[in-house]
């Protein structure tokens, strides 16, 4: 059947796909909690271009299925912008939802861009929101939010607390479990009107979430900052991520977690916050570069591993500050700097500008961290703690070169780090677990 075409204000009708798949298509001036209300399992709500505009509280509920989810997006080729004029009330409010997904909207206005209350398995992707009054998508409503995907967003400009992703509750509240943020570009949450303005700030209690490939930058507020998981679950997972010109420690750790494969152009802190102290980590082939010092160690509880990473600084490379830093095991890492408050587990390298293609301290792109030919970091790292993939994506084969890429090519074979999306099309890596339902 052919479509049935719906003039922009028109009020609510369907469409048939192939299938005979029910859908339904609005205008700026249909009603949007209405139409999204009476989507049910496998249904799609399309929002032709232009403004929708509200001054009061926008409640969306939507209940699909793991097979048949619930899709709101935007009329291809076309931009559909909500807008919340008043501080008071947040842009959207997704309430008790599940196997819902928001594509390629835009959010604007407000207080939370979009504000997740009691819902899970919801996916944001391919979305804009800026000029928020606070955060741009929180999950911090009490429970547990199971499944969440959040990918390929472009979060800008915030004001107010200014968080790009507030993900869980502090003291372990609230939580955000098994979840997935991947790909998105998340920057200038650094205003001075932000408050905070971290970049993804996942809280205490949450666990077993993936955080890959974004790339963040100009945040006030760490660019990633991890609190423990409180013993909830699994530790989490960041791999892959490129943050940059962060006034605050530019990756912030607590505990209960594993991160791969991350490029900093700054800092690595890994120390206390709420009830969570270092222990639990691993921090495997990364590449960091700071100016001052790159990575500091504080308040150790617990193992710690640092291997096989490239750490470049001025200063010192790797700082064991206090705690039990007996925990802390160091191997495989090359770089400049040295370590304090350590012994073995670093050899220095050949100097910034001889071991990377085109790397400096400036602490901002234009960067290539790709080690160049030649490079000390190439055959340098542990061989026993090497990482299935590299910044890339591409497969180490068990080789140890040391750092966030695999060495050997002329040239850098994937994306040069820059401002914008880190192109994940050609990048496989585990996903998260899908086999969990909704309680």
């Amino acid at each position: 059947m052919r479509p049935h075409r719906i003039l922009p204000g028109a009020a609510l009708a369907a469409l048939w796909f192939a299938g005979n798949l029910p859908a339904a298509e609005i205008g700026p001036g249909g009603d949007l909690e209405a139409a999204v209300a009476a989507l049910a399992p496998g249904e799609e709500l399309v929002l032709q271009g232009g403004a929708y505009e509200f001054n009061e509280n926008i409640t969306l509920t939507a209940n699909g299925t793991a097979g048949q989810p619930v899709v709101i997006r935007a009329k291809p080729g076309e931009r559909p912008v909500i807008s919340q004029a008043t501080t008071a009330h947040n842009v959207v409010e997704i309430r008790s939802s599940s196997y819902l997904e928001l594509r390629n909207l835009v959010f604007t206005g407000g207080s939370h861009g979009i504000r997740l209350i009691d819902s899970d398995f919801v996916t944001i992707e391919g979305c804009e929101i800026f000029e928020t009054g606070d955060v741009a998508i929180s999950a911090n409503s009490g429970g547990t939010y199971e499944g969440l995907t959040l990918r390929r967003n472009h979060i800008h400009h915030t004001n107010g607390t200014g968080e790009g992703m507030y993900l869980g509750c502090n003291n372990d509240a609230c939580r955000v479990a098994n979840s997935l943020v991947e790909g998105n570009y998340i920057h200038h949450t650094n205003r001075p009107s932000v408050l905070q303005g971290d970049g993804i700030e996942l809280k205490e209690g949450s666990y077993g979430n993936v955080i890959r490939d974004n790339v963040i930058h100009d945040t006030k507020y760490p660019g990633i900052i991890l609190y423990s998981t409180a013993g909830n679950g699994p530790p989490n997972t960041v791999e892959g991520n490129v943050v940059w010109n962060v006034s605050d420690n530019t990756m912030q750790i607590a505990a209960d977690a594993i991160l791969h494969n991350n490029l900093v152009l700054g800092n690595v802190a890994f120390q206390a916050h709420q009830s969570g102290s270092p222990a639990n980590i691993e921090f495997v082939h990364n590449t960091v570069i700071n100016a001052a010092s790159a990575i500091q160690v504080r308040n150790v509880s617990g193992p710690v591993l640092i291997a096989n990473n490239a750490v470049y600084s001025q200063a010192t490379a790797i700082r064991l500050i206090s705690g039990d830093v007996g925990q802390v095991l160091l191997s495989g890492n090359v770089g400049t700097g040295g370590v304090s408050g350590g012994g073995a587990g670093f050899s220095n390298g050949g100097g910034i500008d001889v071991d990377f293609v085109a790397a400096d301290y400036s602490g901002e792109p234009p960067v290539d961290a790709y080690p160049a030919a030649g490079s000390a970091l190439a055959g340098a790292a542990d061989p026993a703690r090497v990482t299935g993939s590299d910044f890339n994506g591409t497969d180490r084969q068990g080789v140890a070169d040391a750092g966030a890429y695999r060495a050997g090519e002329a040239r850098n074979p994937g994306w040069t780090v820059r401002a914008g999306f880190k192109p994940i099309g050609s990048i496989t890596r585990p996903r998260p677990p899908e086999d969990l339902v909704a309680e």
